[in-house]
């Protein structure tokens, strides 16, 4: 898949806002690397997306899964032109004290760390 369309990498791309999105650049001509951590979803957002969609189940939460995701990147297409670092989760609907540490965790790690990442 040698694109001549600009290269567009979206997290979170399985569900929701991450798959609109991925759907609206794949329609205005952009290739879409689909990242996130279900790889069924992401699958069927690519074929939707059609013949220039990439689905990579990656953690976000995991620097070397990320090392990896942008090295595939840079070896497939050479460049990134976008990135919408969409990827996130909720803790239940809890009082804050309530709410367990690897829950909250899980969260951060996702939501902070791995968009910093």
């Amino acid at each position: 898949m040698k694109p001549k369309s600009k290269i567009a990498l979206i997290t979170g791309a399985g569900t929701n806002i991450g798959k609109a999105s991925a759907l609206a650049l794949a329609k205005a001509g952009y290739t879409v690397v689909l990242a996130g951590r279900r790889k069924a979803l992401l699958n069927q957002v690519a074929r939707q997306a059609g013949p220039n969609a990439l689905a990579l189940a990656t953690d976000l939460t995991d620097p070397r899964a990320i090392k990896a995701l942008f090295a595939m990147i840079k070896a497939r297409f050479g460049r990134l032109d976008v990135l919408f670092n969409n990827a996130g989760i909720s803790a239940d609907a809890l009082p804050l004290e309530s709410v367990p540490l690897a829950q909250w965790r899980a969260v951060i790690d996702t939501n902070v760390s791995g968009t910093f990442l």
